[in-house]
C-alpha cells in the first residue's frame, strides 16, 4: 500500500507543478486554449494519442470487447492506430492548421461559423458539444471505480472528487499547455504500463502460446458461431460484423470528435505534422493495440467476481479481476497508468468544453465586448463547472461504460465529421448540407436511446458517422450555394506559397 501512496504522491505533484510552469503561456485566450498555436511534435503527438484513449478503453472497452470477440479485439486498435490516428493526421492534420489559422477560428464551433459564414451553426454546434461531451466525461471517471476500490479499498466517490480537483488545478494555471506537457508524461507512463502489464498478465497464464491454447479451447457463445470452439483465437473472432461497427466509431470517430480536432489547431510547422503523424500512430499501436490485446484473453478469467446478481457479465469489472493477482508494485503502475489516460482525457475535453462555450456561445451573444482576461476567467470559471457536473454523474452513472461513450461518440462524430472534413476539401458544402449532417448524427444517436431500433449505441454510433458522410454532399448538390467569392477566398489559404529547404523537397 505504501508503494501505492507513494507512487500517487509523486505522480499528483508532477501534475500541478507542470499547472504552474505553464502559467506563463495562458496570459492570453490563444495562449489558454491553443498553447499560442506553437506546439511542437511530440507534445501535439502525446496530447492526442492519450487524449484518444482514456480508462473507457483501458477498463470498459477492452473488458467488453475482449470478451464478446477474443483476440480478434486487437483489431480494433489496428483500427485505431491506421485510421484513428494515421490517417487522421494525413487527411486533416496540415489542412485544419492552415484554413483554422486563416479564418482565426479556435474552436471547432467557431470554424463551422467562419467556414460557412453562419452565426446559427456556430451556436448549435456548441450546444452539440457541451450536451454529448459531458456523458463522455462522466464515462471517464467511470472506469476508475472498480480498479481503485480493488487496489486501495478507497470509496469510488473520493477517487472521483481527487481527480477532478487535480486536473482543474492544472488546466486552470496553465490552459492547453499544461495538458500538453502532462499529457505527454502521462503518455510515457501509458506505454511502459502497458506493455508490463500484458507481459505480467500473459506469464501468469503459462506465456504467450499456452494463453492462446487455452482460449482455443473455450466454445463461443456468441449466436453467430454458437458453440464453436476456437472461435475466439480466430482471425475476425466470433462476430466479424458488430467488430466491424466498434473499429468504425472508435477509429473513424476521431475525425469529428472537437477534442481530437483541436490538437491540429494547436501544431507549430510542418516538422511537427509529420513528426506527429508518426509518433501518434506508434503510440496509438501499443496502448490501444496492448489495452485490446490484453483484453482478448478475458475469458480465461472466467470468475463469479465478474457476474452480477442476475448471472450477466459485468464487463467494466473484467480488466481489474485480470489485474488484481499482479505484484503490488504492478498495481500501482497500472492505477497511475489508468489515472493518468484519464487525466488526460479528462482535462482535453474540460478545455474543449469551457472554451467553445465561451468563445462560441457566451462572448457576443450573451456578453458583449468581453475583453481577454474575461474570456480566460469565464473558461476558468466554466472547467470548475464541467467537472462539477461530470463528477455529480460520474457518482451514479446510468449504463455501461461503452453505451456512455457510445451515444457521445456518436452523436459528435456524427455530426462533425462529414461536415468539418468536406470543409476542409469542397468548395461545395452548403449550410443546408451542415445542418443535414448535424440532424442526421445527433437525431440518429438520440432516437436509437429511446427507441433502439439499431441493438448497440456502438453501431448506432457508427451509422450515424456513415449517414453524415452520404448526406451531407447529397444535400449540399441541391441546396443554394454559398457565395463564391467568399469560399474561394478562404481555399486560397492553401494556395499561398512558402519557401522551403530542399530537405523537405527536391523540387526546384
Amino acid at each position: 500500500m505504501g508503494i501505492k501512496i507513494i507512487l500517487l504522491v509523486v505522480f499528483f505533484a508532477i501534475m500541478v507543478g507542470v499547472g504552474i510552469y505553464a502559467r506563463r503561456h495562458a496570459t492570453s485566450v490563444d495562449g489558454f486554449v491553443l498553447g499560442g498555436r506553437s506546439v511542437g511534435p511530440w507534445l501535439t503527438a502525446f496530447a492526442y494519442g492519450t487524449s484518444y484513449f482514456s480508462a473507457v478503453v483501458f477498463v470498459g472497452y477492452a473488458g467488453q470487447f475482449g470478451w464478446k470477440y477474443g483476440i480478434a479485439s486487437t483489431w480494433i486498435g489496428i483500427g485505431n492506430a491506421v485510421i484513428g490516428s494515421l490517417l487522421a493526421w494525413v487527411v486533416l492534420g496540415r489542412r485544419t492548421k492552415i484554413m483554422t489559422q486563416h479564418l482565426g477560428s479556435k474552436t471547432m464551433p467557431d470554424f463551422f461559423g467562419q467556414r460557412y459564414s453562419s452565426k446559427a451553426l456556430k451556436i448549435a454546434a456548441s450546444v452539440i458539444v457541451f450536451v454529448f461531451l459531458i456523458p463522455y466525461t462522466a464515462s471517464v471517471y467511470n472506469g476508475l471505480s472498480r480498479l481503485f476500490e480493488m487496489a486501495f479499498n478507497i470509496p469510488y466517490a473520493w477517487c472521483v472528487i481527487a481527480m477532478a480537483v487535480f486536473t482543474a488545478l492544472y488546466v486552470i494555471l496553465g490552459g492547453y499547455m499544461a495538458t500538453a506537457i502532462n499529457d505527454f508524461i502521462q503518455g510515457i507512463i501509458m506505454l511502459i504500463g502497458i506493455v508490463a502489464v500484458i507481459a505480467a498478465v500473459l506469464n501468469g497464464q503459462g506465456g504467450f502460446m499456452n494463453a492462446v491454447s487455452e482460449m482455443a479451447q473455450i466454445p463461443s457463445d456468441v449466436a453467430v458461431t454458437e458453440g464453436q470452439p476456437g472461435a475466439f483465437t480466430s482471425f475476425f473472432g466470433p462476430d466479424p460484423l458488430n467488430l466491424l461497427g466498434v473499429v468504425i466509431l472508435t477509429s473513424l470517430g476521431t475525425w469529428g470528435l472537437p477534442q481530437m480536432i483541436g490538437k491540429f489547431y494547436a501544431i507549430k510547422d510542418e516538422k511537427s505534422i509529420n513528426t506527429g503523424t508518426v509518433i501518434s500512430t506508434l503510440f496509438a499501436v501499443v496502448v490501444s493495440g496492448g489495452c485490446y490485446f490484453l483484453g482478448g484473453f478475458a475469458r480465461l478469467f472466467d470468475s463469479p467476481q465478474i457476474y452480477d446478481a442476475t448471472g450477466a457479465v459485468v464487463y467494466d469489472s473484467i480488466i481489474p479481476y485480470m489485474l488484481s493477482a499482479l505484484p503490488d508494485i504492478l498495481i500501482g503502475i497500472v492505477v497511475v497508468l489508468v489515472l493518468s489516460a484519464s487525466m488526460s482525457t479528462l482535462s482535453s475535453l474540460v478545455l474543449t468544453s469551457s472554451s467553445t462555450m465561451t468563445l462560441d456561445l457566451i462572448k457576443d451573444n450573451v456578453v458583449k465586448d468581453m475583453s481577454e482576461k474575461k474570456q480566460i476567467i469565464t473558461m476558468q470559471v466554466l472547467i470548475v463547472f464541467f467537472l462539477v457536473v461530470s463528477v455529480v454523474i460520474a457518482l451514479d452513472p446510468p449504463t455501461f461504460i461503452a453505451q456512455l461513450m457510445g451515444i457521445s461518440w456518436g452523436a459528435l462524430a456524427g455530426a462533425f465529421l462529414a461536415p468539418f472534413m468536406y470543409g476542409l476539401y469542397w468548395k461545395g458544402v452548403t449550410r443546408a448540407g451542415v445542418w443535414a449532417g448535424f440532424i442526421v448524427g445527433v437525431g440518429l444517436t438520440v432516437a436509437n436511446m429511446f427507441i433502439g431500433f439499431i441493438e448497440s449505441s456502438i453501431n448506432a454510433g457508427a451509422a450515424a458517422m456513415v449517414a453524415g458522410l452520404i448526406v451531407v454532399p447529397v444535400v449540399s448538390l441541391i441546396s443554394p450555394k454559398l457565395n463564391k467569392e467568399k469560399v474561394d477566398d478562404i481555399f486560397e489559404c492553401y494556395e499561398e506559397k512558402v519557401v522551403i529547404s530542399k530537405k523537405r523537397s527536391l523540387q526546384e
